[in-house]
């Protein structure tokens, strides 16, 4: 009678850290897997979330590749950069 029931949205998955050979890892259950559209194999690469938490995504190598680029050329014309935003 006195028992809070969650709404089935806010219902959490709790993943538990284990050691996988010399590492850790999380194991995800398929039914989540098949919800976010991830599969095994894929590379997937985490954002860190300004309240904390973290996001996973596809790795999306192509937009990897331009940020590295944009990096160098930040790097490479840094003192440019600064005169323009003056």
């Amino acid at each position: 009678m006195n028992e809070i029931s969650k709404p089935a949205a806010a219902t959490a998955n709790v993943l538990q850290i284990r050691k996988i050979g010399n590492s850790l890892g999380l194991i995800l259950p398929k039914e989540l897997l098949a919800q976010l559209g991830f599969a095994e194999g894929d590379s997937l690469e985490f954002v860190r979330q300004p309240e904390g938490g973290v996001r996973l995504q596809r790795h999306d190598d192509t937009h990897a590749r331009a940020m590295a680029i944009a990096r160098q050329v930040m790097k490479d014309y840094a003192d440019t950069m600064r005169e323009l935003a003056k």
